[in-house]
Formats: C-alpha cells, sequence, structure tokens
C-alpha cells in the first residue's frame, strides 16, 4: 500500500509558543520526544522511508533522532513549510507520492493515515487534505470550499478576511500529494503573504487552479490530528495518550484504581488480574506477571515481575527482578540499574 510513499515530517521550527529553550518537537509526551510519536504513527502506518526536515536546535534533534532509520534534511533558514519541503526533494526522489506532517502532532493515529491513504489511491487523487472541524478556529488555516463542496484553497489566519475567519473547518497539516506535482507547484509558490513566506498551503490552489483533483479528508477528532504548539497543549496530548493507555490496558483484564493518575509507558507488559492502586508509575519496559498487586504511589522502572508479586505503597524499584509471589514493604528503595 505505501511502498511508493516516503513520508516528510517537518521537524525545523523553533515552537516560539512554547516558550522554552528546548526544540518543541523534543519536549516530552507520555515518556517520549513528542517527534517519536510522530515517527512510531509513520511506521505503524506502513511508510518504511522517511525524511525529517531538521533546523532549529539541529544537532540535539538528531540524537533524538539516532534510534530510527531517516534521512535528516537540513532547512538552514526558516522560510516557510513549502520551502521546508523543497529542501526534501532529493530525498524524495523515485517515490510516487509524499505524506508530509508536522513533528508536533503525537496524537495522530496509524488508523487515520492508512484511511487517508487508501482514499487518495482510491480517488488517484492528485492531492489530499486532511482537514477537521473545530469550534474555535482562531489561529488555523480555513478551508475554502466552492457552492458544490469542492476544496478550492486554503486562507492562513493572518490573510483571511472577517467571513472566512468565521469559517471552522480549518487545515489540520497532513498531506498526501503525488510526486509528479508536489515539487513542479512548490517551486511556483511565492511570498507575496503576510509573513513572507513559502506556504505549502499554497499548492492547494494551484492544484485546482491546474483542474487536479483535490480530495479532502475530513477527520472526526480533532483532538487526533491538532499541534502541539504551547505548554496548554502539551498537557493535553499527555493527557490523552495517557487515556488510551489505560484504556487498552483495562480492556486487556487489568484492574485501574484511579485511572486518570496512572500511568503505563507503552512498552510495560502486564499480565491479567494485575492491579494498579492509584499514582502508579510503570515505564521502561517493565514487566509484571499475573495477578500482580502494585500499591498506591509506587514508581517501577526497567523492572521484571513475577506472578502474584505485591509492591507496598510508595516503593520505588529500579532495574529489579522479583519471583513470584514475592513480596515489597512499602517505602520500599531499590536501585539496580
Amino acid at each position: 500500500m505505501s511502498s511508493s510513499i516516503i513520508a516528510v515530517v517537518l521537524a525545523a521550527g523553533k515552537g516560539t509558543r512554547m516558550k522554552s529553550a528546548v526544540a518543541k518537537v523534543l519536549h516530552p509526551v507520555f515518556f517520549r520526544p513528542m517527534i517519536h510519536h510522530v515517527l512510531d504513527t509513520v511506521i505503524h502506518a506502513g511508510i518504511e522511508k522517511c525524511a525529517v526536515i531538521i533546523g532549529h536546535q539541529r544537532e540535539a534533534v538528531e540524537e533524538a533522532l539516532a534510534s530510527y532509520r531517516v534521512d535528516t534534511v537540513l532547512q538552514k533558514e526558516q522560510l516557510g513549510t513549502g520551502h521546508a519541503v523543497l529542501c526534501a526533494q532529493e530525498s524524495c526522489a523515485g517515490q510516487d507520492a509524499v505524506l508530509i506532517l508536522c513533528g508536533d502532532t503525537p496524537l495522530v493515529r496509524p488508523e487515520t493515515l492508512q484511511e487517508m491513504i487508501k482514499l487518495h489511491q482510491r480517488e488517484n487523487a492528485t492531492l489530499t487534505l486532511m482537514t477537521t472541524l473545530v469550534e474555535s478556529p482562531f489561529g488555523y488555516g480555513r478551508i475554502l470550499r466552492d457552492t458544490k463542496g469542492h476544496i478550492t484553497g486554503i486562507v492562513e489566519q493572518k490573510d483571511a478576511s472577517e467571513s472566512q475567519r468565521q469559517i471552522q473547518e480549518i487545515n489540520a497539516g497532513i498531506y498526501l500529494v503525488k510526486h509528479s506535482f508536489l515539487f513542479e507547484a512548490l517551486s511556483q509558490v511565492g511570498t507575496n503573504n503576510a509573513q513572507g513566506e513559502v506556504y505549502l498551503t499554497d499548492i492547494v490552489a494551484l492544484a485546482k487552479n491546474s483542474g487536479l483533483p483535490v480530495q479532502g479528508f475530513v477527520h472526526p477528532d480533532p483532538i487526533d490530528v491538532l499541534g502541539v504548539n504551547s505548554r496548554v497543549e502539551l498537557a493535553q496530548a499527555q493527557q490523552t495518550l495517557q487515556q488510551r493507555r489505560t484504556l487498552e490496558l483495562m480492556i486487556a483484564g487489568v484492574t485501574l484504581e484511579s485511572p486518570e493518575t496512572i500511568l503505563v509507558s507503552a512498552d510495560c507488559i502486564l499480565g491479567q488480574d494485575c492491579q494498579l492502586e492509584p499514582n502508579v508509575r510503570l515505564s521502561a519496559g517493565t514487566t509484571l506477571g499475573s495477578g500482580c498487586l502494585v500499591g498506591t504511589g509506587a514508581v517501577l522502572k526497567n523492572c521484571q515481575l513475577g506472578d502474584r508479586v505485591r509492591i507496598g505503597a510508595h516503593a520505588v524499584l529500579i532495574g529489579c527482578t522479583l519471583e513470584a509471589d514475592s513480596e515489597v514493604a512499602p517505602l520500599t528503595y531499590q536501585n539496580h540499574a
């Protein structure tokens, strides 16, 4: 399905609204840098080739990408999203289509990308654009449609008229574009806008004006596809990923008391009939056998527990291996890292 598709992940920006010395895509969300969630989604969607556009704090971002098989492409100057994609032209050679998404969207699901790809291929679209509907669209690019409902373009907040700013359908910032059209179109995009930048969004109008098919993929759940631009949105992303994980665990047969207070990283494995009391934190590949009880406020990192192990309240265990039916007293601290 996706062997001829390359993903281009935009991760060169400063993220000034985060008010941080750390590059935005490196901010941790649910145990991992934000960009790791995006790359994992790309991989799980079946896309094997990926290029990441880097710029701000390039060395730190490159270091964070060391465990992934990706091309890193330097955008020396921040001249807009369209310019960023142009920088990846060499990496995209030989591909039929280019999937473009941002490194600050940690909530995007693999199934969402797969459905978008299926629609694009089924409709033989030149460009497929993901959109969503929000109650408060301030700050987002608005989707322009004609009287028949066809997408005709995108207008950015700073360039939008008063009537256009009332539009609630917004650009989710994820595009799937035929390679044969993308780079030729980007070479035609100018900088005549409020930002003086090369807007990637301008390729939508270019496709439409050339009579090429533009397809809209409307995603029903805005939280899944919106970017993280502030500490508030960072906390919302953390909460959403936490909720997804706790739901997954409960469906699998794990009892969680006060699930909204419990954090279990995606690389942990828990057996059936385990019970986690409030404020428990499990991470770094911790494994629990069946029937384990982890008391209130306990923290386990890189631990291996046999069946029916009981961990007392507020114990902190790092790198520990415990045999079946073991008991750990409350307030115990053990570090075998």
